[in-house]
């Protein structure tokens, strides 16, 4: 793996670390704060209930595609009995 790919991974865990602090902080938050209800489920619950499982979701999804390119390539080809 080069320095510059493992530098460019650092920076979107960075990010993905920045976009949960800034959704489950204060000000975001407050704007699901409201006695609205979606499917009968409050809000804010809402919100925590959906945005909290696809956060997790796309994390899963960047962890899999660097795995996919930091492993090396295996021969597909099928295995041939002894004779």
């Amino acid at each position: 793996m080069s320095k510059h790919s493992t530098t460019h991974q650092r920076q979107v865990w960075l990010i993905f670390f920045c976009l949960g602090v800034i959704m489950l902080n204060f000000p975001f938050m407050q704007v699901f704060n409201r006695l609205d209800t979606l499917l009968g489920i409050p809000l804010l619950i809402f919100y925590l209930m959906v945005g909290w499982p696809l956060s997790i979701g796309v994390i899963y999804l960047f962890s899999a595609s660097l795995e996919e390119r930091t492993l090396p390539k295996r021969d597909v080809t099928p295995d041939r009995e002894l004779e």
